[in-house]
């Protein structure tokens, strides 16, 4: 009987993780992260740098990245809206990638970064196209949760903090970038997390994407 009921359990959990990431809502929105477990989330060096805390990916250590790596739309996102609830600590840097791919270390190569900085001691705040279209202004506090969204469309990027628009950003048709910054690029890519630095704590939930027409 024992043995019947563990086995009832794992299906029944593997059911819900099935569930949970089938199932886009009414409005065409899917929650990437289950405010559990980091399933379908993949990190390489220094995973302990992420871990759930309270229903969040709360990020603090080493430098690290965590890269989705689930079956929604095969973790390959061309167009999308995304949006996470994000909060900062005194201090600290993170940032959310796109049209990216998994590394095993080191700072992502490909697609862009999306900066999430209140008060660290890089200039580039939060909302920054980072490197790309920069925002000096502080529009959210630390020790508070706001919403970071962005929209990809075509060549065309938009960045919202809490509904307000900070940054829009067409990449020219010809663009041409060499060196290190040769693959950041609009393309077609997953998303992932930044852990900046081992003084840097953020935290991030309510992970969501809606996939738009190519």
């Amino acid at each position: 009987m024992k043995k019947v009921l563990l086995i009832l359990a794992v299906c029944t959990a593997l059911f819900s993780v099935t569930a949970f990431i089938a199932k886009p809502a009414d409005d065409g929105w899917v929650a990437l992260f289950d405010g559990k477990t980091l399933t379908n989330w993949k990190v390489g060096d220094h995973a302990a740098t992420f871990s759930v805390q309270d229903g969040t990916i709360a990020v603090h250590g080493e430098t690290a990245h965590l890269f989705y790596d689930g079956p929604v739309q095969q973790h390959q996102f061309k167009n999308f809206e995304f949006k996470a609830d994000v909060m900062t600590f005194p201090g600290s840097n993170s940032g959310i990638y796109f049209h990216t791919g998994f590394q095993q270390g080191g700072w992502p190569a490909k697609g862009y970064e999306v900066q999430v900085n209140n008060s660290h001691t890089d200039w580039r705040r939060t909302g920054s196209l980072y490197g790309i279209q920069d925002v000096k202004e502080v529009y959210v506090k630390d020790n508070v949760w706001y919403t970071e969204y962005i929209k990809v469309v075509g060549k065309k990027v938009t960045i919202k903090i809490n509904d307000k628009t900070v940054v829009e950003y067409t990449e020219p048709e010809n663009l041409k970038r060499e060196g290190g910054d040769s693959l950041r690029r609009i393309s077609s890519g997953t998303f992932a997390l930044q852990g900046h630095d081992p003084k840097s704590e953020v935290h991030f939930k309510n992970i969501m994407v809606k996939v738009l027409p190519e």
